[in-house]
């Protein structure tokens, strides 16, 4: 009868596991946008459904990761980018845990709509790591102690850095720049030593009358095809998979243009690419060796094609894409890549990444309106959600809390008292 009683409660423990699944990184668990949890509030206002907001000390386009009864954000304290920070929430009410900066005195440039710090942090439950741009890398336990700090020297570019760091078993990748300077980096996430690197020519930084204006804002995947994890970035003019342990170079799709800022979206039989500023996208099958560009491309989008900032999701056949200018919204055949929504305008501009959860898109606009609609090739729109607040940032899922950062508060939105 103990054993099972024990076995009752171990299942227990696991389905209560199962739920409050961690949003730990850009993109949440699985770095594709997608929630295992379910329940979720589908309605609120600044009045409805709100557990607690607080308030930010300025505007910021990183987004919030969740670990257990932390949240931690990536925050410039003031204009300049003089202290760049990583700060802690408490879950339960938002009280703020700590916040622990590194000064900065050199000269970066960015842009007005790309605050410093617009790249989100990074946990496996032990350390909480960030990148600041030309303030280097930083790595803190969940204390706030800081357990190393890497300069890897300045990133110039007139609208400034913004990929995340990701983790794959004992390494931090970082995808470094963009401008004259950019790389593919791997570290020990436990010392921040380095342990490989790529380089990866052509980068401009958009200064000095340049014409042309070149960079890659996208942060990378490592996913399993064939039994074989690769490593996926997009970079300007190309999708390319490494052998994240080995940093060899496995294939190559050229398509692309010149400014990449989406991440790229994976089936096992398929890898999805996207430019930004009206650039081209293309479709390309996994399984491929070396330069697969006339052998593996599906489809290549080249004109007619929307401002792309923030990421989309594949569910099934078909990809969901949020568009920045304009405010469409587009359901996209995986083989053919028609889009069976023609260009339907939903919102504002979305720089924020499409969230998927429970059979439902979350897509929110720079207006801090957040729309709720099915995810299927039927467009059916479920509510509209309005906090009233500028926001560029992504929203987060964890154990049925919607987090949502806007240029004023990081709000946390679920349905009753925890």
């Amino acid at each position: 009868m103990k054993g099972f009683i024990w076995g009752v409660i171990v299942l227990l423990c696991a389905v209560s596991q199962a739920r409050a699944e961690n949003w730990p990184g850009w993109r949440g668990p699985r770095g594709d946008g997608t929630s295992a949890d379910k329940g979720l509030p589908t309605t609120w206002s600044p009045e409805e459904n709100v557990r607690w907001k607080v308030e930010l000390p300025g505007p910021g386009n990183s987004s919030p990761i969740v670990w257990g009864n932390r949240i931690f954000l990536t925050q410039s304290l003031d204009k300049q980018g003089t202290e760049r920070a990583v700060l802690c929430f408490d879950r339960a009410a938002g009280k703020l845990l700590w916040q622990k900066s590194i000064p900065f005195k050199g000269d970066e440039p960015t842009h007005d709509t790309n605050p410093y710090c617009s790249a989100t942090p990074v946990t496996d439950g032990e350390r909480v790591i960030a990148s600041h741009g030309s303030a280097g890398v930083v790595c803190y336990d969940l204390e706030g102690k800081q357990l190393w700090h890497r300069d890897l020297g300045s990133f110039i570019h007139i609208w400034g850095t913004a990929a995340s760091p990701i983790l794959y078993h004992d390494q931090v990748i970082l995808n470094c720049g963009p401008g004259e300077r950019t790389f593919l980096l791997a570290m020990n996430k436990r010392t921040g030593e380095d342990l490989w690197k790529v380089e990866e020519p052509g980068g401009k930084s958009g200064q000095k009358g340049e014409s042309e204006w070149i960079g890659s804002w996208s942060t990378p995947r490592v996913v399993n095809v064939q039994g074989q994890d690769q490593l996926i970035i997009t970079w300007p003019n190309a999708v390319k998979s490494y052998n994240p342990k080995t940093r060899d170079l496995l294939w190559t799709c050229g398509g692309l243009t010149s400014l990449v800022y989406t991440s790229p979206l994976f089936t096992p039989d398929v890898v999805v690419a996207m430019s930004g500023f009206h650039g081209s996208a293309l479709a390309v099958k996994t399984g491929g060796k070396g330069d697969v560009t006339r052998t593996h491309r599906l489809w290549h989008h080249t004109d007619k094609n929307p401002q792309r900032i923030g990421s989309g999701i594949i569910v099934g056949e078909h990809l969901y894409m949020i568009n920045a200018g304009p405010g469409t919204v587009q359901c996209i055949e995986l083989k053919t890549g028609k889009d069976r929504w023609d260009g339907k305008r939903l919102g504002s501009a979305f720089w924020a990444s499409l969230v998927l959860a429970d059979g439902k898109f979350y897509a929110t606009d720079q207006g801090g309106d957040t729309y709720v609609f099915a995810a299927k090739p039927d467009f059916e729109e479920i509510s509209r959600n309005r906090l009233g607040e500028h926001t560029n940032a992504s929203l987060a899922i964890s154990d049925g809390d919607i987090f949502i950062r806007t240029h004023q508060h990081l709000w946390c939105i679920g349905r009753g008292k925890k």
